[in-house]
């Protein structure tokens, strides 16, 4: 037995099926961890809305189940209460089996799924050009949890980083860095280019005739004019470095190899629309081309347009998110396209995935989800800035973030300089992924060094520590093992038993990110856990055990708990140092 709730939801959609037919296969029968422990571990609430279908009170319907329910090797009999809960209480030597199986495992027990999909997930896309900032953020490491979980779960996971590099700001930044004779041998950071594309953007919108040149620099870039496209390169690779700098300060699984700019559907936007125009999807406004998917209006009523040709005959971001559908699908074979994009662009990845729909690109074999997030906010409830109202630079997040969890872990002189250092990038980086990983992403959340970095609550820190101090359990064990050795009285303290039926769910909790794209669902899990294994810890002594049977199933508990903070921290993008 893997996951318990796995296990008990494939036996009553056997007995669901046994009991009322073959058209009621696919019912869920909605198994639950039971809030009550004196009522049994796990509730089946199917009874209620499958009474309603088949016509019987929903406790005969029950009752009716439980006849046809086979899971006497796993639990006790099983109690119908109430209008039609059914209880189940697990055997004491099926949850021993069951862990087991998961100590033995590196992956603690989880089962890849049935069916892998290939799935295509678009997150992180800073512009070229710039500086990542605290914008980049939610995108980043949202993006790389749900990528990292899809793909423990068996899925084949394409990571796409969809960057910023084409279009009328390059045209701009481009003309500027040749007036100002831009020396392409000289060393240029991002900072210089952050500067110069401010100076831009001044001239662009002060002076008629540098704007004016700068969109003609637009045209020879898409002509592909040498001199440009040599400039241009070199913003690209400059801001790339720059990006794989900040990815491996934040642990995030994104290479070079997963970039495919805008830049890179240049060439099949007239395609795009000649495929459009083709299928009779599109309409000519006051000279764009446009499609005016169904259902959407503007404050006026009238049908809003999606422009996938500009009347000067060029293309934006309209096209070029319909390409990048397009080649998700039919090149990359993407069977579920994910993307990780604020919700300010909801509407627009709304029209997007409903153009696609007209145009048959997207079907019953293509599921495509727009993974929206909140804002980052400071403590006055606006969008996180520097006391002086600037955008603050990721990179500077991220070093105060190390400075600062460097005090919580400099009292601790037991460590070496060198394994302080290391220990404060693992909570510093980590408290800050997790203070945004651990809220639902569709909210909002206030950024606050203090709750982020505590060592209590639903906090990184508090994770690190719980799976440190299970460590440093096995350093005063002098090296005993626990190599997955439980007998059937592993579970006898309440304690140990509500820790083993968390320790059995992981499955589930990385299911349910997989499935709702909520990565708060396994913080939520893991914050559980920890908590679990402090009541046991508690109640349950260790290394002092009443026998050495005791203590072994209790140290086998602990090593067990240690993998799956460590595992499920790792979905996360956050590291478990050995000490803390």
């Amino acid at each position: 037995m893997a996951d318990p709730a796995a296990v008990l939801a494939e036996r009553f959609s056997s007995a669901i099926v046994a009991a009322f037919g073959a058209e009621y296969a696919g019912t869920d029968p909605v198994i639950r961890r039971s809030q009550q422990p004196q009522f049994g571990d796990y509730q089946a609430n199917v009874a209620m809305a499958l009474g309603k279908r088949v016509g019987a009170p929903p406790r005969d319907v029950a009752v009716r189940i439980i006849e046809h329910l086979d899971v006497d090797d796993i639990c006790e009999p099983p109690e119908v209460a109430g209008p039609g809960f059914v209880n189940v209480r697990l055997r004491a030597d099926a949850i021993a089996a069951a862990l087991g199986d998961a100590g033995a495992d590196e992956r603690a027990g989880v089962r890849p799924v049935a069916r892998a999909q290939r799935v295509v997930v678009d997150y992180s896309s800073p512009n070229v050009a710039k500086e990542m900032h605290v914008g980049h953020l939610r995108s980043t490491i949202i993006g790389d949890a749900l990528a990292r979980s899809l793909a423990f779960l068996g899925h084949e996971v394409v990571r796409q980083n969809h960057l910023g590099d084409w279009g009328t700001q390059f045209g701009m930044l481009i003309e500027h860095l040749a007036d100002e004779g831009w020396d392409q041998q000289a060393d240029h950071t991002i900072t210089d280019l952050n500067d110069l594309y401010r100076q831009a953007q001044e001239r662009f919108n002060s002076d008629t005739a540098f704007a004016e040149r700068a969109r003609l620099r637009v045209v020879s870039l898409q002509q592909g004019d040498e001199d440009t496209l040599s400039l241009w390169r070199e913003l690209v690779a400059e801001s790339i470095r720059h990006m794989e700098a900040v990815y491996h300060r934040l642990g995030v699984l994104l290479t070079e190899d997963d970039i495919r700019g805008e830049s890179a559907y240049n060439p099949m936007l007239a395609g795009v629309v000649s495929e459009l125009e083709a299928d009779g999807l599109t309409v000519v406004d006051d000279g764009a081309v446009c499609v005016f998917p169904p259902g959407f209006t503007r404050r006026d009523g009238e049908p809003l347009p999606m422009i996938v040709r500009k009347s000067d005959g060029g293309y934006g971001y309209d096209a070029t998110d319909l390409a990048g559908v397009r080649y998700r699908v039919l090149d990359l074979g993407g069977e579920r396209l994910v993307y990780v994009v604020d919700a300010r662009q909801a509407q627009h990845f709304a029209m997007v995935f409903a153009v696609c729909r007209m145009a048959g690109w997207l079907g019953d074999h293509v599921v495509a989800e727009h993974v929206s997030f909140g804002t980052i906010l400071g403590e006055d409830g606006r969008p996180f800035k520097t006391r002086g109202g600037d955008t603050v630079r990721l990179i500077d997040l991220l070093d105060e973030a190390e400075l600062r969890a460097a005090a919580v872990v400099e009292a601790r002189s037991e460590l070496s300089a060198e394994e302080r250092a290391a220990v404060a990038r693992a909570v510093g980086i980590g408290a800050v992924k997790y203070a945004d990983l651990s809220n639902d992403r569709v909210k909002d959340y206030v950024f606050d060094w203090d709750r982020m970095l505590a060592m209590e609550g639903n906090t990184a820190p508090y994770l690190q520590y719980a799976q440190a101090r299970i460590q440093s359990i096995f350093r005063r064990a002098e090296g005993e093992g626990a190599a997955a050795r439980f007998d059937e009285h592993a579970v006898d303290h309440p304690a140990e038993r509500a820790l083993a039926l968390q320790l059995l769910s992981l499955g589930s909790a990385v299911e349910s990110v997989a499935d709702t794209l909520q990565p708060h669902r396994l913080c939520t899990y893991l914050f559980d856990t920890a908590q679990a294994f402090t009541a046991f810890y508690e109640h349950c002594p260790v290394l002092r055990a009443d026998t050495p049977e005791q203590r072994t199933n209790r140290l086998a508990l602990c090593q067990l708990t240690a993998r799956v903070l460590r595992l499920g921290l790792d979905l996360l993008g956050i590291e478990s140092p050995e000490r803390m």
